[in-house]
Protein backbone atom coordinates (compact mmCIF):
# COMPACT_ATOMS: atom_id res chain seq x y z
CA UNK A 1 0.00 0.00 0.00
CA UNK A 2 1.31 3.47 -0.89
CA UNK A 3 1.01 6.88 0.62
CA UNK A 4 -2.51 8.06 1.35
CA UNK A 5 -3.64 10.94 -0.83
CA UNK A 6 -4.05 13.17 2.19
CA UNK A 7 -0.72 12.11 3.62
CA UNK A 8 1.02 12.71 0.30
CA UNK A 9 -0.48 16.19 0.04
CA UNK A 10 0.66 17.09 3.55
CA UNK A 11 4.16 15.78 2.96
CA UNK A 12 4.48 17.68 -0.32
CA UNK A 13 3.21 20.92 1.17
CA UNK A 14 5.56 20.49 4.13
CA UNK A 15 8.43 19.87 1.76
CA UNK A 16 7.62 23.05 -0.17
CA UNK A 17 7.52 25.04 3.05
CA UNK A 18 10.95 23.81 4.03
CA UNK A 19 12.25 24.65 0.58
CA UNK A 20 14.79 23.32 -1.85
CA UNK A 21 17.58 23.11 0.73
CA UNK A 22 15.65 20.47 2.70
CA UNK A 23 15.24 18.25 -0.37
CA UNK A 24 18.87 18.76 -1.34
CA UNK A 25 20.11 17.86 2.14
CA UNK A 26 18.31 14.52 2.11
CA UNK A 27 19.44 13.64 -1.42
CA UNK A 28 23.01 14.65 -0.62
CA UNK A 29 22.90 12.54 2.55
CA UNK A 30 21.64 9.52 0.61
CA UNK A 31 24.38 9.91 -1.99
CA UNK A 32 26.98 10.06 0.79
CA UNK A 33 25.52 7.01 2.53
CA UNK A 34 25.45 4.91 -0.62
CA UNK A 35 28.42 6.27 -2.55
CA UNK A 36 30.90 7.20 0.18
CA UNK A 37 30.10 4.79 2.99
CA UNK A 38 28.69 1.84 1.04
CA UNK A 39 25.38 1.65 2.92
CA UNK A 40 22.06 0.49 1.49
CA UNK A 41 19.27 3.07 1.84
CA UNK A 42 15.50 2.60 1.77
CA UNK A 43 12.73 5.16 1.67
CA UNK A 44 10.66 5.29 4.83
CA UNK A 45 7.24 6.44 5.96
CA UNK A 46 6.56 9.71 7.76
CA UNK A 47 4.20 10.48 10.59
CA UNK A 48 1.66 12.96 9.22
CA UNK A 49 -0.92 14.49 11.53
CA UNK A 50 -0.51 11.64 14.01
CA UNK A 51 -1.01 8.97 11.33
CA UNK A 52 1.47 7.05 9.22
CA UNK A 53 1.90 8.03 5.59
CA UNK A 54 1.88 4.32 4.63
CA UNK A 55 -1.92 4.48 4.80
CA UNK A 56 -2.49 1.68 7.33
CA UNK A 57 -5.00 2.77 9.97
CA UNK A 58 -3.39 0.62 12.66
CA UNK A 59 0.26 0.97 11.65
CA UNK A 60 2.38 -0.49 14.47
CA UNK A 61 5.26 1.97 13.90
CA UNK A 62 3.90 5.23 12.43
CA UNK A 63 6.61 7.12 10.60
CA UNK A 64 9.30 4.64 11.60
CA UNK A 65 9.39 1.87 9.00
CA UNK A 66 10.34 1.36 5.33
CA UNK A 67 7.78 1.78 2.59
CA UNK A 68 7.26 -1.75 1.31
CA UNK A 69 6.36 -0.63 -2.19
CA UNK A 70 9.48 1.55 -2.68
CA UNK A 71 12.58 -0.20 -4.07
CA UNK A 72 15.77 0.19 -2.08
CA UNK A 73 18.66 2.41 -3.13
CA UNK A 74 21.76 0.20 -3.13
CA UNK A 75 25.27 1.03 -2.07
CA UNK A 76 27.03 2.88 -4.88
CA UNK A 77 24.04 4.99 -5.95
CA UNK A 78 24.89 8.51 -7.14
CA UNK A 79 23.43 11.89 -6.22
CA UNK A 80 21.40 11.88 -9.46
CA UNK A 81 19.96 8.46 -8.62
CA UNK A 82 19.11 9.57 -5.08
CA UNK A 83 17.44 12.73 -6.38
CA UNK A 84 15.33 10.76 -8.84
CA UNK A 85 14.24 8.39 -6.07
CA UNK A 86 13.15 11.24 -3.80
CA UNK A 87 11.28 12.97 -6.61
CA UNK A 88 9.16 9.82 -6.87
CA UNK A 89 8.28 10.01 -3.14
CA UNK A 90 8.92 13.56 -1.94
CA UNK A 91 9.14 13.73 1.83
CA UNK A 92 10.07 10.08 2.35
CA UNK A 93 12.34 9.41 5.32
CA UNK A 94 15.92 8.25 4.81
CA UNK A 95 16.41 4.82 6.37
CA UNK A 96 19.48 2.58 6.49
CA UNK A 97 19.35 -1.18 6.09
CA UNK A 98 21.17 -2.87 8.98
CA UNK A 99 23.09 -6.14 8.75
CA UNK A 100 25.20 -5.94 5.59
CA UNK A 101 27.71 -3.13 6.14
CA UNK A 102 27.12 -2.75 9.86
CA UNK A 103 25.11 -3.88 12.89
CA UNK A 104 24.05 -1.57 15.72
CA UNK A 105 24.26 -1.65 19.50
CA UNK A 106 21.60 0.59 20.99
CA UNK A 107 21.51 2.02 24.51
CA UNK A 108 19.74 4.87 26.33
CA UNK A 109 21.10 8.18 25.04
CA UNK A 110 22.45 9.51 28.38
CA UNK A 111 24.44 6.30 28.90
CA UNK A 112 25.49 6.34 25.25
CA UNK A 113 26.85 9.88 25.52
CA UNK A 114 28.86 9.02 28.61
CA UNK A 115 30.19 5.84 27.02
CA UNK A 116 31.11 7.71 23.84
CA UNK A 117 33.11 10.30 25.78
CA UNK A 118 34.90 7.54 27.72
CA UNK A 119 35.67 5.56 24.54
CA UNK A 120 37.06 8.66 22.83
CA UNK A 121 39.32 9.38 25.81
CA UNK A 122 40.56 5.78 25.69
CA UNK A 123 41.40 6.17 22.00
CA UNK A 124 39.43 3.09 20.98
CA UNK A 125 38.28 2.72 17.36
CA UNK A 126 34.78 4.07 16.86
CA UNK A 127 32.26 4.16 14.08
CA UNK A 128 29.27 6.45 13.62
CA UNK A 129 26.83 7.02 16.48
CA UNK A 130 23.32 8.45 16.16
CA UNK A 131 20.87 9.86 18.69
CA UNK A 132 17.17 9.26 18.10
CA UNK A 133 14.39 11.63 19.18
CA UNK A 134 13.01 8.97 21.53
CA UNK A 135 16.22 8.97 23.58
CA UNK A 136 18.37 6.16 22.21
CA UNK A 137 22.03 6.16 21.13
CA UNK A 138 22.94 3.81 18.30
CA UNK A 139 26.57 2.66 17.87
CA UNK A 140 27.50 1.29 14.44
CA UNK A 141 29.62 -1.87 14.77
CA UNK A 142 30.81 -4.66 12.51
CA UNK A 143 28.16 -7.01 11.07
CA UNK A 144 27.29 -10.05 13.18
CA UNK A 145 27.31 -8.23 16.53
CA UNK A 146 23.56 -8.41 17.08
CA UNK A 147 23.48 -12.21 16.89
CA UNK A 148 26.50 -12.51 19.21
CA UNK A 149 25.54 -9.82 21.73
CA UNK A 150 24.44 -12.13 24.57
CA UNK A 151 27.49 -14.38 24.15
CA UNK A 152 29.86 -11.40 24.02
CA UNK A 153 28.39 -9.95 27.20
CA UNK A 154 28.62 -13.32 28.95
CA UNK A 155 32.30 -13.63 28.08
CA UNK A 156 32.86 -10.15 29.51
CA UNK A 157 31.11 -11.15 32.74
CA UNK A 158 27.89 -9.23 32.24
CA UNK A 159 24.24 -10.23 32.41
CA UNK A 160 21.90 -10.48 29.46
CA UNK A 161 21.42 -7.39 27.26
CA UNK A 162 17.91 -6.68 28.57
CA UNK A 163 19.10 -6.14 32.12
CA UNK A 164 21.58 -3.55 30.85
CA UNK A 165 19.15 -1.88 28.45
CA UNK A 166 21.42 -2.84 25.54
CA UNK A 167 19.88 -3.96 22.28
CA UNK A 168 21.51 -5.42 19.20
CA UNK A 169 20.08 -4.56 15.79
CA UNK A 170 21.00 -6.80 12.88
CA UNK A 171 19.67 -8.03 9.52
CA UNK A 172 16.04 -7.19 8.86
CA UNK A 173 16.04 -3.94 10.85
CA UNK A 174 16.18 -0.38 9.58
CA UNK A 175 17.41 2.87 11.15
CA UNK A 176 16.04 6.30 10.43
CA UNK A 177 19.12 8.31 9.47
CA UNK A 178 19.95 12.01 9.73
CA UNK A 179 18.50 14.38 8.69
CA UNK A 180 15.13 12.59 8.68
CA UNK A 181 12.37 12.75 11.28
CA UNK A 182 11.43 9.55 13.12
CA UNK A 183 7.86 8.88 14.15
CA UNK A 184 6.92 12.56 14.15
CA UNK A 185 9.11 13.08 17.24
CA UNK A 186 11.91 15.03 15.59
CA UNK A 187 15.06 14.44 13.57
CA UNK A 188 17.71 11.81 14.16
CA UNK A 189 21.10 13.45 14.87
CA UNK A 190 24.72 12.38 14.65
CA UNK A 191 26.56 12.14 17.96
CA UNK A 192 29.56 10.99 15.95
CA UNK A 193 29.20 11.33 12.16
CA UNK A 194 30.82 8.90 9.72
CA UNK A 195 34.41 9.77 8.87
CA UNK A 196 36.93 8.61 6.31
CA UNK A 197 39.43 7.58 8.99
CA UNK A 198 36.80 5.31 10.57
CA UNK A 199 34.89 4.10 7.54
CA UNK A 200 34.99 0.46 8.67
CA UNK A 201 32.86 -0.09 11.80
CA UNK A 202 34.73 -1.54 14.79
CA UNK A 203 34.26 -4.98 16.26
CA UNK A 204 31.60 -4.85 18.98
CA UNK A 205 33.88 -6.49 21.56
CA UNK A 206 36.09 -3.38 21.55
CA UNK A 207 33.22 -1.17 22.74
CA UNK A 208 30.98 -3.54 24.61
CA UNK A 209 32.80 -3.60 27.94
CA UNK A 210 32.56 0.19 28.26
CA UNK A 211 28.98 0.29 27.01
CA UNK A 212 27.94 -2.40 29.47
CA UNK A 213 29.73 -0.73 32.39
CA UNK A 214 28.21 2.69 31.76
CA UNK A 215 24.75 1.22 31.10
CA UNK A 216 24.98 -0.74 34.38
CA UNK A 217 26.02 2.35 36.34
CA UNK A 218 23.18 4.34 34.75
CA UNK A 219 20.58 1.78 35.81
CA UNK A 220 22.00 1.21 39.31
Amino acid sequence: MGFTIGGMREIRSGTRRRGRSYRSSECTAVAEYTGLWGWDVVRGARAVGGACSCGRRACPAPGAHPLDFAPGIPAGATLDEATRAWRELPGAAVMLAVGRAFDVIEVAEPAGRRALARLERMGLPLGPVTATPDGRAQFFVAPGAAAELSALLYRLGWDDPGSLDLRGLGPGTFLTAPPSDRGGLGPVRWLRPPALDAAKPPQARLLLGTLAYVAHRSRA
